[in-house]
Order: C-alpha cells, then structure tokens, then sequence
C-alpha cells in the first residue's frame, strides 16, 4: 500500500511502499477514502525537519536537555548512535480521515464490515490506503454524511474541545485569534452555539470566510485590524469586551496574548487552542484578572493508553464529552447540517501526488485551509489490504500477535493540533523503500552471502533493535538479515531501508515459518516475550529473546516445558553486560576469591510520562524489565546461581533494594533508584573479597586495588556488551556450539528477577 512518510533528518518526503498493517484485536481496519491535511500541524512538521541539526536542537530544546542527559551517563558515542537512529527514520504524517471498514478485530464487534467510519489519531488515521485503528478513535458516520467531510472530524473534535473549555453561554461574545483549519471550525461551531463571533487573521481570504460563516466581523493582526475590530466589539459588547478569547494561531510572536488582553473583557476566559507563544504580559492579565486555559487535541482520554488502545471508555456521568464522544458529535453536526465543513475544502489531491501537494502548500501556492488526500477504489488496490500477503495476524495488540516493537517511541503528544498556519519546506521522492536508499541496502542484501552465513529474522525493530543490535548484524559479514516483522508499516520500511532485510512484513506467523532463516530474534515488548519465545522454540531453530524472557513463574514454566517438549535449548536472551569488554577485562584481573561481595548502584532515572514501563499491570514492573540485566552480570562475576532474594522498596515509585544470596555464598545487592541526579553515572559496581576491591564506573573506567595502588583502565566508548553477545550468538548458531549463556543460568536469572516482586509483596526473603 501506499502512506506518506518523512525523514526527519533529511526532511525528505516520500510516498512509499509499505505493507498494510494488519487487524489487531480491539480495532478495525479501514481502507481509506479521504484524508484530512492538517495545514498547520503538518507544514510545522515538514518545515521543522527541513532544518539543520542545530535548527532542529533550538526547535526542540526539551529534547536537547535529555541528550544532554543522556551523553554523561552513556557516553557521546552511545548517545549520537541513538539520536541518530531516531532522527533517520521515516515517520508518518496525518490523523484525520475517513474509511470502510475491511475487516474487524476481537471486541470491536460493534463495527461492521463495509461500514464507513471517521477516524482519528497521529499513530492510527495516517495519510495510508490502509489503517488499523481502535475502537476509541473510530465513529460510525452517519448516513448522508459525505466522505470528504467526515474526513474532518478528527480537527472538529479539536475546535469542539477549545469551544468546551471556553464553557460560552448563549448570548455570549468570543474572539477567535487565529483562523486558519482550526480556527475556521471554531467559528462555525461558536455560531451554532449563539455566540456573537468576532476573529483576526493575517489573511484577509480567511477573515471573509469566518464572516461568511456567520462571524459578525473578522480583521487583520495589525494595529489598524485590531483597532477596527475592538470598536466593533465594544459596541456589540455594550462596552464590555469579549468574554471568550479562543487563541488558534501558531509561531514565535506574543502578538496573540497581548491581543487578547487588550479585547477581553474584565474576568473573561483565554482558551489556548494552538500552539503559540504565551508570553502573558502580567500587568494586563492581572489587572482583568483574566482565566488562561489549554485545550489539549480531542477531548478527555487523549494520550491515555488505557482509553485508546485498551478501549476502557470514561463514564458518561463522570466524563460527559471524551475524544470520542467529541468526533460523534462533530459528524452529528455536520449530518444535521449545523456545520458547514463543505466550503472549507479547497481542493483534493490523489494520494500518490501527495509530495508535490506538501511542496507547493508550504510555499503558499495553493490557497485556502482545507485540503484533502483522495484514495483509490477498492478495485485499484487489489480487493483488501491482505492483497499484499500480510496474513491475518500482526505484530500487534492482542493474545496471538506480538504487542508492539521494543522500546518504540511514539509521535510527541500535542501534533495533531500545534502552530496551525506555521509553514514549511518540503521535498521528496515516491517509490518503493528498496530505492529510498539504494547505497545503504546493497550493502547488505546486494553482497553474495558467504557460505555458512547465519540468516535471521526479527519480530520487533524498534528503537532499541534498530540502535543496539541490528547495526552490529549488518556489519557482521556471516550474517543475512532475512526477514522482518514489525506491529507497524513504516518499521517494517525502516529496517529494510537501514539494514537491508530481504522480506519485511507486518505478520509475525510469516517470520516464524520462514524456513529460510537459521536464527529468530524476538525484541518486541515484554508481555510478549514468553508467548513468542515458545512459538520460536518450536520451529526448531536458535532463539534470541531480549530481556526479560518471562514476568512470572507461570510464563518460565511454559519456556522449559516447550524446552523439555522440543528438545531444543538453543536459547539465548538479552543480558548483554557480561560481554562488556571493559568488564569482562575487570573481572580478570580481580581474579577468583571464594565469597565475594558485590554491590550494584542502578541511576535509572526518572521515566518519561508516556513510557509503556508504566503500564506494569500489561508489561511488568520497570525493574522486572531491567532487572534481569543486574542479577545476570552478579551471577557471571560470582560463577553462582542466585539461591534467595529478599527485595525491599525504595523512596520513589519504582525503586527497589535488592540482596541476593547465591549458592557459593557470595551476597551480592542491587540498589535500583531513579531519583538520582541525571547527570550522575547509570551504573557503578563495587566488589570485594580476597583481600581485594574492584570499582566499575560505568563502562568507561574500571580499577583494582590489590596492592598498595590502584590499577585503572578507561574506555573512551560505553560498550555495553551487546556487539560481544551478538558475535557470540552468531558463532554458536553457525558452528552448533553451545549457546553464549548457559541454559540453567539464564531460567535462574529470570526466577530470580520475577522472586524480587514476590518479596516485595511478602516482605520476606524468597527462594528461587
């Protein structure tokens, strides 16, 4: 199928091949007819890409403190290796569109096939033939309702909830700032309310519009505008001034909240909508007292994982209009015909043609504020979008299917309704991903495969896969990357544009019975990691799972007994910190010392609001996810497996002190925190016995005091070990000798993380 995508380190827009997503459970799959092109929010986008490293940094500086951050507890060199990854790869564009639904995932039974929906979200309703949505971001249409106007629903529902937190009264008198798409339907909705509109634009083409829509008088942002229009206003107001001031204007100047002090009436309400400067000038906002509010995207559940994606509806009584509820009504207003969307739309442009479309709307060559991406006819695309032989089943939410690739990162909360109006540059290509970059994939698929290569194939290629393993893979020149299937089609076009993979898919059955493949890698979230790590067990080939390989006993018990069941042992996970060359190096020259004692300080850090290490009722406690990396390395240094854990909290959600006795009994403990300073070291590790102590400061400096001075050794790199464990893997893969990892002490491990839970609960020390 075909979606829109860009680079956000080259700015490159493309329209590429990709294969369709896939029905997940608790969602439906649309085939899309038309899609909305968010002017402002997406021109923003485009434009923001366009710019040089440093432009990017001072656009973004949120981000530049957190890699900031990130250099002094990983290193420079491990730092731009993930930036870099994240920046050059394709994202996806759009968030409002309507589409038949072509087929519907468990508990999303109240859709039917052939039914047309509107849909939302910058994850779900992209600018794609194709879109798996959820049941939360999906509303029927209603009959009558045009496909071309339900397609914006997505940006009514965001003017729908400015208008609400606005809370007007009938009869009361509103300022819109701003009237571009958003800004437009903020009108239109406020007149259907009985509210006396007044707007400012700089475009004179859009404050016609606004008046045509029923606003009693709309001027420009210029002093001579706003003089005009405040006497206007006053006169209308009895003198008062506007009640409501609704702020739907973007970029860098002050110019709208000073606005809006100056026509807002004493006690009135600001209601930022946009994404503006908000520079609030005191003595004007104090002196009127004025009530500032955000309107954050579609309403009530937006950026809740458990309402969009779980599907847990708000209660009517408690939460009367949520994001969902916002689109139905939107739609309703339209079937109804209290809102006219029809005369926004400026023009319509086929899907293929979108980067030439982005090209001239960014230079201005093409006016107005509503335009549309239109798709083919289900004949052209070849019936559905399992024409393109995905299957069924994704690697996706649900029992069957992998829930999501290893720490993936979703687009930055607030996109769908930023800086409309913001313009941008944009350039591209269309094509499928093989010619996207031509250079970078022969050297990898175009090179002859030596014999005895190791031919892999992933189940997840996100951010963590694509920075820490796959680059490794790629160099290594006894390995063929595959196949690769991933819960998303631009990861799937990603990976095989970096890394060179022959096949990629959407469906994680077609990875699995590829018969072609030696070796399966599964780096996907961790409620999936048992369930895929048996199914991988059973082909019969070699096994990498990245940690953790279980959250519970009930989930390592199903891995041995598919062990037991298959025979087949070959299985490696993730604990890469035992491969680590400066540690490794460090445990030599310390020597072996009988009962040794070790303790482990973890500066975890706080993490990031929208991190799925969050949802640990679905994926397990943040250290049941790290965890296993801490008790492996102790178990490796002291040559012992873990006997009893005993696990009390820490000061901070999350944070955990945990002591392991081992069976030669060596003690060893782990102080995992993440309210430490960020700039301190992630890792530091101190050992004694022997009459010896060893310190390992963060994979960059290592020492032994076993005379009368210390003997130090740096690392300019943080090498972590995960290059060490691949080379490993691959090795054991390709000559049959045994696995990096012994068996035993990669289930004793994993027991030993999932008793840390246990304990936390009793209170008492737990066997393993």
């Amino acid at each position: 199928m075909k979606q829109v995508a860009q680079n956000y380190k080259s700015g490159e827009l493309a329209v590429l091949d990709v294969p369709p997503p896939a029905c997940a459970p608790g969602g439906v799959l649309i085939r899309s007819l038309y899609s909305l092109i968010s002017t402002g929010t997406e021109l923003m986008k485009v434009g923001e890409a366009r710019l040089s490293l440093l432009g990017k940094a001072k656009a973004r500086p949120d981000q530049v403190r957190k890699v900031l951050d990130t250099v002094a507890q990983q290193g420079l060199t491990s730092t731009y290796k993930k930036v870099m990854n994240k920046l050059d790869s394709y994202t996806p564009l759009g968030y409002s569109l309507c589409g038949v639904v072509v087929e519907v995932g468990a508990g999303a039974e109240e859709f039917g096939v052939g039914q047309v929906v509107a849909a939302a979200g910058n994850e779900f309703a992209l600018h794609a033939e194709y879109n798996w949505v959820p049941v939360n971001l999906c509303v029927p249409v209603p009959d009558g309702v045009p496909a071309e106007q339900a397609a914006f629903a997505t940006v009514g529902a965001i003017a729908m909830q400015g208008v609400r937190q606005a809370e007007v009264q009938l009869g009361d008198t509103a300022v819109v700032i701003g009237l571009g798409l958003v800004g437009q339907l903020v009108v239109r909705l406020l007149v259907a309310a009985g509210v006396r509109v007044f707007g400012i634009d700089t475009v004179a083409d859009r404050c016609r519009m606004a008046e045509k829509a029923g606003a009693l008088y709309c001027a420009g942002a210029d002093e001579a505008g706003v003089a005009a229009l405040e006497r206007s206003l006053l006169q209308a107001s009895n003198g008062l001034g506007a009640d409501r001031i609704l702020l739907a204007a973007g970029g860098h100047s002050n110019g709208p909240v000073e606005t809006a002090a100056r026509l807002a009436r004493d006690r009135a309400r600001v209601v930022d909508i946009g994404k503006t400067k908000l520079d609030l000038p005191w003595n004007a906002y104090y002196e009127k007292e004025l009530d500032v509010r955000f309107s954050r995207s579609y309403g009530p559940g937006r950026y809740d994982d458990r309402y969009e994606l779980d599907g847990i509806d708000y209660p009517a009584g408690y939460v009367r209009w949520t994001e969902r509820r916002n689109l139905e009504c939107f739609v309703d207003l339209i079937a109804r015909e209290q809102v006219d969307v029809g005369s926004l739309i400026a023009n319509t442009f086929p899907i293929a043609d979108a980067t030439d479309v982005y090209e001239k709307l960014s230079t201005g060559a093409y006016p107005g504020v509503g335009f549309l991406f239109e798709y083919p006819k289900e004949a052209e695309t070849g019936g559905t979008a399992h024409s393109a032989g995905t299957g069924a089943h994704a690697v996706g939410r649900g029992a069957q299917s992998a829930p999501g690739d290893a720490e993936s990162e979703s687009a930055p909360h607030g996109d769908e309704h930023a800086a409309h109006g913001a313009a941008g540059a944009a350039g591209g290509v269309e094509g499928d991903v093989a010619g996207v970059d031509t250079n970078r994939r022969r050297q990898q698929a175009g090179r002859p495969a030596p014999a005895g290569a190791v031919r892999v194939g992933f189940v997840g290629a996100g951010n963590y896969a694509s920075s820490m393993l796959l680059p490794h893979l790629q160099q290594d020149e006894q390995v063929v990357l595959g196949h690769v299937a991933t819960n998303k089609s631009l990861s799937a076009a990603n990976a095989q544009r970096r890394f060179g993979f022959e096949a990629v898919s959407t469906n994680v059955d077609e990875v699995l019975s590829d018969e072609s493949l030696d070796a399966l890698f599964v780096v996907t979230r961790h409620s999936s990691h048992a369930e895929l790590a048996c199914r991988a067990l059973e082909t019969g080939k070699a096994v990498f799972v990245e940690k953790p390989l279980a959250l519970n006993d009930d989930e390592l018990d199903r891995i041995v007994a598919t062990v037991d069941a298959t025979g087949n042992d070959r299985l490696m996970v993730g604990f890469n910190r035992r491969f680590a060359p400066l540690l490794t190096d460090l445990k030599d020259r310390f020597g072996e010392n009988g009962y040794t004692s070790v303790r482990y300080l973890v500066n975890a850090g706080k993490l990031d609001s929208t991190s799925w290490y969050l949802d640990a009722g679905k994926e397990g406690t943040r250290f049941a996810g790290e965890g296993g990396h801490f008790i492996d390395t102790l178990t490796w240094w002291l040559n012992s497996l873990p006997a009893e854990v005993y696990a009390v909290p820490g000061p901070d959600a999350g944070d955990v002190l945990v002591t392991l006795r081992f069976a030669n009994g060596s003690v060893g403990t782990i102080t995992y925190v993440g309210g430490g300073n960020a700039r301190f070291p992630k890792e530091t590790i101190d050992v004694t016995g022997g009459g010896r102590n060893a310190r390992f400061d963060n994979f960059q400096r290592a020492s032994v005091w076993a005379g009368r001075k210390p003997v130090v050794r740096k690392s300019r790199s943080t090498d972590k070990g995960q290059r060490g464990e691949l080379v490993r893997f691959v090795t054991a893969v390709r000559t049959g000798g045994p696995m990096p990892i012994p068996f035993e002490q990669l289930i004793a491990t994993t027991r030993a993380t999932i008793a840390v839970d246990r304990s936390l609960a009793s209170g008492k020390p737990e066997p393993v």
